[in-house]
């Protein structure tokens, strides 16, 4: 077993916290409890999607981008009964900047509604 020399050890480790953090980042993840709400926001590609979940309600948001547009889908269902069903497209790519906005909204428009109900 030969020993390794100092740059491979840093190379090797920083390579293996990379990994780590993409693997992370590609995993969908709570990002919090507010009143029963169940909150998981997963990166799609350039976009993100969005599921919230109070007992048998969901809130869906989806925006995919691609370097043509974007679309956005948003849906909100009590058990199987669809309540919207939505989609809008735009003729551009949203930057990351503005799909996280859009997340942040939508996540805060839900949860101010769920705590109406």
């Amino acid at each position: 077993m030969s020993p390794r020399s100092p740059s491979t050890l840093r190379i090797g480790t920083l390579l293996g916290v990379a990994g780590l953090g993409i693997a992370l980042l590609t995993c969908p993840f709570p990002v919090g409890a507010s009143n029963d709400l169940h909150i998981e926001i997963t990166k799609k590609g350039l976009g993100k999607e969005v599921v919230i979940t109070k007992g048998t309600r969901e809130w869906f948001m989806l925006i995919e981008v691609t370097p043509e547009n974007s679309v956005i889908l948003r849906q909100e269902k009590e058990r199987d009964l669809y309540l919207v069903d939505e989609s809008e497209t735009h003729d551009r790519p949203m930057t990351t900047s503005e799909v996280d906005a859009a997340i942040t909204d939508y996540v805060n428009s839900v949860k101010t509604r769920a705590t109406k109900e």
